[in-house]
């Protein structure tokens, strides 16, 4: 198994070196249908699909209760989840109100498995041109590093594959 990426020849016009550079982003599946995730744990538990959405469902209810009341919610498998806010800074307390908060958001932060899974597995890389021909296939051997947003300065931790990279005309 690999995350695929497509790595796309597109003009850049912003930064410190314009023009013509490959931009690279994820090659995006098709969405699961819920259906067939609640097949799929039903066929590796033995538990009818029923239960196991009826459960979910309940442990979903749970999760934003506890979450909207500001608590980190343990994910069973994942990591955690917890609400946060970005804002704009002030400098004097009369200024502090509600407005000056410009985004809400769901912070996850897998756990130490997840990450494990994630630096552990390929990554195959799709060169495209301008109008999507391909040009190149390569499967990566680069450190595996992921980004860990609870991290002091939002440093990463490395792994990875080292399958070495392979290209494909």
């Amino acid at each position: 198994m690999a995350i695929k990426v497509i790595a796309q020849r597109r003009e850049v016009k912003i930064g410190k070196n314009p023009g013509k550079k490959f931009v690279m982003r994820p090659d995006l599946y098709t969405p699961m249908q819920e259906k067939k995730v609640f097949t799929e744990a039903s066929t590796h538990s033995g538990i009818s699909a029923g239960v196991i959405k009826a459960a979910w469902d309940a442990a979903g209810e749970v999760l934003r209760t506890w979450a909207t009341e500001g608590h980190s919610v343990p994910l069973p498998g994942l990591g955690t989840m917890r609400f946060g806010v970005r804002s704009k800074a002030v400098e004097s307390l009369e200024d502090v109100k509600a407005g000056l908060i410009t985004t809400r958001r769901i912070v996850f932060t897998p756990s130490v498995e997840v990450k494990d899974e994630l630096k552990n597995t390929a990554i195959q890389i799709t060169c495209i041109d301008e109008q999507g021909n391909v040009l190149k296939r390569v499967t990566s051997g680069d450190s595996g590093d992921i980004e860990d947003p609870e991290a002091e300065g939002g440093s990463t931790h490395s792994g990875g594959n080292a399958s070495g990279p392979s290209a494909e005309g």
